[in-house]
């Protein structure tokens, strides 16, 4: 009679060594990236006072929000000196709803024209077709910082500096990754559904925006998604063109909140509890639509 427990232990199979050094390592680079996240949060959390007394604690000693009241105006001046701040006057409020006008308009303009392009790359037949889709796919080998200053020599003669166009201008028409990833998954349309409705009279623009947008949602939110994550996070551009206080993004605010030291010394719990602020919506993003990115990336690539 075969004993119940050895065959327990025989169905269930010790990981073999190098899945556990695996394992170990994806562990590994895990801690080390979440690590500094989790520093900069503990000091968002805790009070001046506390920060340097305590500062090799991984828990935050007396816990408190006043830092994140502070950094968004909820308290005032006088009553962040207290607090220990470093007296800095930087609107965060308004820098966070820069950002989100900034990222928005970016990510609707470039997700706009870029399906439009890549539509016309996957369906439309013109001369040249071959060789303009080459010179765009090679685009994304060039560095952005190559064209940092002829798009600033033309935002200058545009008299688009201080504006908002000027920092969307170089971002709103189509990307190459953005216009070749839409590309691959418009190939896979089946080109049946498309034709039937040629047959019954539909021109290319009713066919992009009555069936084929509808069939890419998720690829379009895909884009969208990780547009939005890169614009959230652009700092250069919006620094070197947007100088005006009132037009600061997030990123251009918490370098100059960093810089004002009224008291001789930068208020770290102010600025990790900033930081926090602008970093938390690329966290929820990643959490909530990380797996769908993965997904649509794996399928536009193998097509």
């Amino acid at each position: 009679m075969t004993n119940p427990v050895s065959s327990l232990r025989a169905g269930r199979r010790l990981p073999s060594p190098g899945r556990l050094a695996a394992w170990g390592a994806l562990g590994t680079m895990l801690l080390v990236t979440l690590l500094p996240l989790w520093f900069v949060v503990k000091t968002a959390l805790m009070p001046h006072a506390a920060l340097f007394e305590h500062s090799a604690s991984l828990l935050p000693v007396d816990a408190t929000l006043a830092n994140f009241q502070r950094v968004l105006g909820l308290l005032s001046k006088d009553d962040s000196l207290k607090l220990g701040g470093s007296g800095a006057d930087i609107n965060f409020a308004r820098a966070l709803g820069n950002s989100l006008l900034f990222t928005g308009i970016v990510v609707v303009l470039q997700i706009s024209s870029s399906a439009m392009a890549a539509y016309a790359f996957a369906r439309l037949r013109f001369p040249g077709r071959s060789t303009l889709f080459a010179l765009f796919v090679a685009s994304m080998m060039v560095p952005g910082v190559v064209t940092f200053i002829p798009n600033f020599v033309l935002m200058k003669e545009l008299g688009w500096l201080n504006t908002m166009a000027g920092m969307v201008a170089p971002f709103c028409l189509m990307q190459g990754f953005s216009m070749f990833f839409l590309r691959q998954f418009f190939l896979s349309i089946p080109r049946d559904l498309e034709e039937a409705a040629v047959l019954d009279g539909a021109g290319h623009l009713y066919v992009f925006f009555r069936i084929v947008l509808p069939l890419s949602v998720t690829p379009l939110a895909t884009i969208a998604m990780l547009t939005g994550i890169n614009m959230w996070n652009e700092f250069f551009w919006p620094y070197l063109v947007a100088r005006d206080e009132a037009l600061q993004v997030l990123p251009v605010a918490l370098q100059t909140f960093k810089a004002q030291t009224p008291q001789g010394q930068p208020d770290w719990t102010g600025l990790m509890a900033a930081a926090t602020i602008a970093v938390l919506p690329t966290i929820l993003l990643l959490v909530g639509f990380g797996r769908r990115v993965v997904e649509s990336v794996q399928f536009s690539g193998g097509k």
